[in-house]
């Protein structure tokens, strides 16, 4: 049994990442903005809800003292996305130094990971364009972890395509270069983000998954 911390416990991906932490025997520390917009989030033995902000480093230190790993699964999408995802990778890589935690794993995007082709996702043709400026916001952020140095553990795991929102649990993924079809559960994602933490296998890279 470890202790998990969760940066954006409240999201769909990280309550899945709690969930299956919690079903492991995890000991969870679920971090928010504001615990009270999450009424159906409740402290009790196995987890703890909290409030932080990913992109203010000292409170990252302070939360994460004791912990073995990290999630983030946060945005905000009242912040400029070329705004808040460097920002919060710089407050990760600093705070959780200071706590001496030392393996984060990040939920990422499909639009920022290599098709089979070699080419982002979001630079294919055909692929929507609205949110191409949440996409860029994503890259930076993963952009500065490359910056971090060896001392962060981190992998940044992310859908091979798009969650599949209505999906159920099967308990199977795989490895996937970015493909606009692919799909996964955040059941399913929430393992490969678990396996990752229990049995590291992949350091500092961009990783997609799809469902197995």
């Amino acid at each position: 049994m470890g202790r998990i911390i969760v940066f954006g416990g409240g999201g769909r991906a990280g309550r899945a990442a709690v969930r299956e932490a919690q079903g492991r025997g995890h000991q969870v520390t679920v971090v928010v903005r504001d615990p009270a917009r999450h009424p159906d989030l409740a402290s009790t033995d196995a987890v703890r809800v909290t409030s932080g902000d990913v992109t203010d480093a000292d409170r990252v230190r302070v939360l994460a003292v004791g912990h073995d790993a990290a999630i983030h699964a946060a945005a905000d999408l009242t912040v400029p996305p070329d705004v808040f995802f460097p920002a919060a990778t710089r407050a990760l890589t600093t705070g959780l130094a200071s706590a001496e935690v030392n393996r984060l794993l990040v939920v990422g995007l499909a639009s920022v990971l290599p098709t089979a082709g070699g080419d982002l996702l979001m630079d294919t043709a055909g692929y929507p364009q609205e949110y191409r400026s949440f996409y860029l916001g994503h890259a930076a952020g993963a952009e500065m972890l490359c910056q971090a140095g060896p001392e962060l553990d981190w992998l940044v795991l992310s859908p091979a395509g798009d969650f599949d929102h209505a999906g159920t649990g099967t308990g199977r993924y795989r490895r996937a270069t970015a493909d606009a079809a692919s799909r996964i559960s955040y059941a399913d994602f929430a393992v490969a983000l678990l396996d990752e933490i229990e049995t590291p296998r992949h350091r500092q890279v961009h990783l997609g998954v799809e469902q197995g």
